[in-house]
Parts: C-alpha cells; structure tokens; sequence
C-alpha cells in the first residue's frame, strides 16, 4: 500500500477537492497557454464585524465541487475549458498577525502574475484584501477603474490602519484608481453623498430600476479604461448571503447579479476579487455555493 497513487478522476465531482473547480494546481506562471491564475488570501485581521472570512478561499473551493458537472455552465454556451486555461495557485502563506507582510506578500504576488500577462482572480479573506491587489495590478495595468459591489462604500477615513472599511478612500489617494471612472454598486449603508469620489447605484435603485440600465450605467462609467472588479458577498441580501461578517438587509438577490455581471463581460475588466465570504457564519453553504458561483461566472466573462 505504501506505493499506491492517489486517483484523480476528473469524473470524480465530491473526491479531492484540493482546487476550486477542479483546476490544476501550480504556480508556474512560464507557460504561456496560461491564460489566468486563481489565488486566495487567507486573512481577516481587518474585519470590523463578524470574523472568519480567512476560511472563506477553501469554503469556496469546497463548494465549487457543486459546479464541476455542468459543463457547459448556464447560461454560458461554452466549456470554460476550452477557452481559458487556469490553474490554482493556492492560497498565499504569511505570518499570523502580520498585517504589513499580508500587504507586501499579496502585492509581490499580484504583480508578478498580472506582469507575467495573466489574469488574477482572488479569494479573499476579508475585503482589507482588495488594496494590496490593487497595488499590484496597478503596478502592471497602471490607475485603474473600480467597479465594486458592496453594501458599504469602504471609503470611511475614521477606521484604523488595517481597517476593511477604509481601502477605496486610500487607493485614490495612492494613484491606484480613478474615481472619475469608477461604480459602487449595492450600498445601503450611510455615506456622506457631498463629495463622495464614486458613482453610487444604491440598492434601492439598484432593486428597482432594469437590469438593463444599471448595466448601462456601469458601462457608461468605465467606458473603455483598465478596470478591477471587486465583490464583496454582502453586496448579496443575507437572504442569499448570510455568511459574512457586516450583513446589511435590503439587498440584491444572485441572480439579479448575475444578469449585470453578464451585461459588462466585454469591458477591459484586468482582475477580479470575491471576499468577505464566513463559513461560520454561513448556512447550508449558501453564501460559499453564492461565491464560487460568483467567480465561476467571473472566469466564463473573462473568457467570453
């Protein structure tokens, strides 16, 4: 027995479950079939609510077995195989309490596989996570558009240093993105509106108004620019997210998401990030089965 091999069966949908989706594993970013990177971020030292959002990369690895059978994925009309080659580059290792070398590890990181012309998509951890990204991808891309889904805007000056609160008022203020192009989307909690730097879809509107026009309005605002996509899970109603840290009633449900998502595939869209997902918090694995559906369709845009 002391020889025997492990099987990897890609029939095998619940056996294993190492990568999200079933990807291949590694780190060598020299091939250049690659087309794109996954990696997770295992940290939540900045949270201000709830904590447990460093277990949420391998939550959503778990429940992404749950997508690995359809193939094709709805509503997209290809394998998403056949058109971007991705591996897992599992998650990135710090020290515990180490916040300033999370900061540097996660942007080190980034930028080597953004420079090396890969796409990044990011498990966070908690959305603290999105400034270092940032900081890497704007190290290859240049000042970047942000769109960002969320309850709160994350722009507030009064949080600490390492604060998960505070990331988009200090990455304007670092050169890393243009608010003049930029698009919050989903806020339902209280922001002063006088000099606020984005665009705001808040969820009211966000609820009512056509999906259609909400695209348009996205698109409208970033126009043809190098953008980052961020999504933090409580952008979701708790109805459809309950496991994250700062749930906010009053939100969207997933497949009013989807719908937009869909709807700005084709924009220059250089990096995508999905956070703020805590499996203790999480019921039935909704708000995990809610991110890795999430990223799903964050790899099938970048491949369509």
């Amino acid at each position: 027995m002391a020889d025997e091999q492990i099987p990897l069966d890609d029939d095998s949908f619940y056996a294993n479950i190492y990568s999200f989706l079933g990807l291949p594993l590694g780190r060598d970013l020299s091939d250049p079939a690659l087309d794109a990177v996954l990696m997770g971020v295992p940290y939540d030292l900045a949270t201000s609510g709830r904590p447990g959002a460093r277990s949420g990369p391998n939550a959503i690895r778990q429940a992404s077995a749950h997508l690995r059978w359809e193939v094709p994925r709805w509503p997209w009309d290809f394998a998403l195989g056949d058109k971007l080659n991705i591996c897992d580059y599992g998650d990135l290792v710090f020290k515990f309490g180490d916040s300033e070398g999370m900061l540097a590890t996660v942007e080190e990181h980034a930028a080597r596989i953004t420079g090396a012309g890969k796409t990044l998509f990011t498990l966070g951890g908690d959305h603290f996570v999105t400034l270092p990204l940032l900081r890497g991808h704007a190290r290859t891309h240049g000042e970047l558009a942000l769109i960002h889904f969320d309850a709160h805007t994350d722009t507030y000056e009064e949080g600490a240093k390492y604060d998960h609160g505070s990331m988009f008022r200090r990455a304007p203020e670092e050169g890393l993105v243009d608010p003049a192009h930029s698009v919050q989307v989903g806020i339902r909690t209280y922001y002063e509106t006088s000099g606020h730097p984005f665009e705001v879809i808040d969820a009211a509107q966000l609820c009512e108004q056509p999906v259609a026009d909400t695209v348009q309005a996205i698109r409208a605002r970033v126009g043809d620019r190098p953008a980052y996509l961020t999504f933090d899970i409580d952008c979701l109603d708790p109805a459809f997210a309950p496991g994250t840290g700062t749930p906010v009633a009053g939100g969207p449900d997933t497949a009013r998401m989807l719908a937009i998502l869909s709807g700005i595939a084709d924009l220059n869209i250089v990096g995508f990030d999905l956070v703020e997902v805590s499996p203790p918090y999480d019921n039935a694995e909704i708000s995990a089965l809610a991110g890795a559906t999430l990223m799903s369709h964050f790899m099938h845009m970048r491949a369509k």
